[in-house]
């Protein structure tokens, strides 16, 4: 499929964008959900969107909802607040909306690849839970992506609220200088799971650490709107820290 490498968008019309890669994390005008790699950006303005946002199609259907048509909204319908029903966040801007059923998803969510690679086995999206959730330890509602051995299952909304406090509000809109620092500041993956697991024995915690320290890594990429190897490693070495 041909990327363009330059496009005119309806809510930016007075400039032009310009495909870029970044490893620095951005804030999507279209979605405002954070971003990361491939984006398409004003130079002039400093105007972001993730790629699945800018170049949305304005219709597509999902797997997960075999009897409804998503359609591309610019903001969410009607006056009530809306929830995508993958990571259970707020939507704000850009929007898949089915009409007839309610289901909405925000755009990089509507995205996810159905199987990821955490450098060790695949992690396969999943509609709903059929165990708990390896971070918060319940079944709540969401997508989730479960491990190739069913040894764990992580909630889309649990990997998102690892940096939605401490990575959007610290990192985006700051300069590049300020990378370093923003690695102290990353919730541990390993110290929260270790708090979450109990005391079943310090190599199974480690074991199980490390195998979702990688999961997290790679989920957390293509919900950022890249699942590439190379965003999975630096969002990897930012939670691990």
């Amino acid at each position: 499929m041909k990327i363009d490498k330059e496009i005119s968008h309806p809510i930016h019309p007075q400039h032009k964008l310009k495909l870029e890669y970044s490893e620095i994390p951005f804030n999507c005008e279209g979605c405002k959900e954070a971003g990361i790699g491939f984006q398409y950006k004003c130079l002039q303005c400093e105007f972001h969107l993730h790629k699945a946002c800018a170049v949305a199609p304005p219709s597509f259907c999902h797997s997960f909802y075999n009897r409804c048509e998503f359609q591309f909204l610019y903001a969410p319908p009607g006056p009530a607040m809306r929830i995508c029903d993958a990571c259970r966040d707020d939507v704000l801007g850009f929007v898949y909306h089915c009409k007839a059923c309610g289901f909405d998803l925000h755009p990089c969510c509507a995205n996810l690849p159905h199987v990821l690679n955490d450098g060790e086995q695949n992690l396969y999206l999943c509609h709903k839970l059929s165990s708990s959730c390896h971070r918060c330890g319940g079944k709540g509602p969401g997508w989730s992506y479960r491990s190739q051995c069913k040894a764990y299952n992580l909630h889309v909304s649990c990997v998102k609220e690892l940096l939605a406090e401490s990575w959007q509000a610290i990192y985006l809109n700051v300069d590049k200088n300020k990378v370093r620092e923003m690695q102290t500041r990353i919730p541990s993956i390993n110290g929260t799971l270790q708090n979450t697991r109990g005391e079943r024995g310090a190599r199974k915690v480690t074991k199980y650490c490390q195998i979702a320290g990688g999961a997290v890594s790679a989920i957390v990429s293509a919900i950022l709107g890249d699942p590439t190897p190379i965003i999975a490693a630096v969002v990897g070495a930012f939670i691990s820290k």
